[in-house]
């Protein structure tokens, strides 16, 4: 068996409290409501290599996994032979499957883990 197939989900986000492109201080809300998720339910939090971009594009981290682009944050990557669910709209770059808003983490994070759906 690969490597690969032992990896975690790979979570990215923005840092909370960036500074954003006019010099102030921001958060990204769809971030935080992962953070909120993550707090809800510490379990998934310890499941996650969870990963900070920059709010700047190209994100380097998610350039290296899913190839070029203006990638968006929240992404998660998932592992190799995660079952995502039959509601998941999962994305494929590069060779990974991976989804990239929190609503769609949320619904896959109730289908994984047992813990309620997003509204």
């Amino acid at each position: 068996m690969s490597a690969r197939a032992f990896e975690r989900d790979r979570l990215f986000l923005l840092a909370p409290g960036f500074v954003g492109r006019d010099s102030k201080r921001e958060y990204c809300p769809e971030c935080a409501e992962l953070w909120g998720v993550l707090s809800y339910f510490p379990a998934i939090k310890e499941a996650l290599e969870i990963i900070y971009q920059p709010i700047d594009h190209p994100r380097p981290d998610l350039v290296a996994a899913l190839g070029p682009g203006d990638w968006n944050c929240p992404s998660l990557i998932l592992s190799p032979g995660a079952d995502a669910g039959p509601d998941a709209r999962i994305r494929e770059a590069n060779g990974e499957r991976f989804l990239d808003n929190a609503r769609d983490i949320g619904r896959y994070f109730a289908h994984r883990y047992g813990v309620p759906r997003p509204r």
